[in-house]
């Protein structure tokens, strides 16, 4: 089997980190990784194979005889680097929101447009945690009967925003537990621990957050109709790891929830835990460190004639970002696109 010459781009953030595990879960056929940080990270030795790797400072010419380059840095560090990636011959996939709505840039979840990847020029955008497990459940549904309408909150992990919001977290947690009344907010504008706060990413003029519109857009790109009607409500939670995620929808043809059940169970990457009088269904805790997107609590909506309800769980770090990543590079090693 060939071998691929591979960069992670922000290799010492969490989203970083869980790249480099899952290269090596998956066995992807790598031939050498490369690992690029800031100047601060610099130096760190990270195991991959049971091997050490120097983490590099990353620069303008980081990316020679670099095949793939997994970008996890945030969006102004893709704008900056992705075009000399690309310049020095490698595939660009980004995490960030930089390249996802630009129409030159395939925004790709492997489970549900695979075809979209033959599009690129050199940049592959990697979708939105929320969004990515949204699509992955309403995919299948959606080839059953057009989607028309999609409403979701969204109950999102600390490790959405990053190793400081999880220790931040942590912090809070213990002082309050210690009997502390007030504790130090650096990460977010309120304590997060023991409360919830229904703001992710900043406020847009329509008095929307810009997570809740890149669930609007990039679910609309992705699923490939600009026409579905989309309500987003996005709310960080205090737990570590995984979203979580209550959708309705409402289609054109009726659905049973039997039948959505049926349909959900046949699909990729979807795991269907579903037994109420069990009380089973997907949390945060069980979906974490796992590929799947699991959904439960399917139902049929009694008010309205072709309406479901859904609840999603999915780890944030894994499928929400650095599995999908690498899947994407999956596809284009089965399509002989590298």
């Amino acid at each position: 089997m060939k071998e691929y010459n591979v960069a992670i781009v922000g290799a010492t953030g969490a989203v970083g980190e869980e790249m480099r595990r899952v290269l090596e879960q998956r066995k992807f056929p790598v031939k050498k990784l490369k690992l690029l940080a800031s100047a601060r990270s610099a130096g760190r030795r990270l195991t991959f194979k049971r091997m050490g790797v120097t983490v590099e400072e990353l620069a303008e010419d980081s990316f020679k005889g670099i095949d793939i380059a997994l970008f996890s840095a945030g969006g102004a560090i893709s704008k900056k680097f992705a075009s000399h990636a690309v310049k020095a011959g490698a595939i660009v996939i980004d995490n960030s929101s930089a390249f996802r709505m630009d129409k030159e840039v395939p925004l790709v979840v492997p489970e549900v447009n695979p075809d979209d990847v033959g599009a690129h020029n050199g940049i592959i955008a990697n979708p939105n945690c929320s969004t990515i497990q949204m699509v992955v459940v309403l995919k299948p549904l959606y080839n059953r009967s057009r989607i028309k309408r999609i409403v979701v909150s969204t109950y999102q992990a600390v490790s959405g925003t990053g190793k400081n919001a999880i220790e931040e977290l942590l912090t809070q947690s213990k002082k309050v537990l210690s009997g502390e009344n007030k504790v130090k907010a650096d990460v977010y504008p309120h304590q997060i621990a023991f409360n919830v706060l229904p703001h992710i990413d900043i406020f847009l003029k329509n008095d929307y957050t810009k997570e809740e519109m890149k669930m609007v857009n990039e679910t609309r790109k992705i699923m490939g109709d600009s026409e579905i009607g989309i309500s987003a409500t996005c709310v960080r939670v205090p737990i570590l790891i995984s979203h979580a995620e209550a959708v309705n929808i409402e289609t054109e043809k009726k659905i049973t929830s039997a039948e959505a059940k049926k349909i959900l169970k046949n699909a990729p990457g979807i795991e269907v835990i579903d037994e109420p009088e069990k009380y089973a269904y997907p949390t945060p805790i069980f979906a974490a460190g796992k590929d799947a997107c699991y959904v439960g609590r399917i139902r049929e909506d009694e008010s309205i004639k072709n309406g479901l309800n859904l609840w999603i769980v999915s780890d944030n770090l894994r499928k929400g970002a650095a599995l999908n990543a690498v899947q994407i590079a999956e596809v284009l090693i089965e399509r002989k696109l590298l």
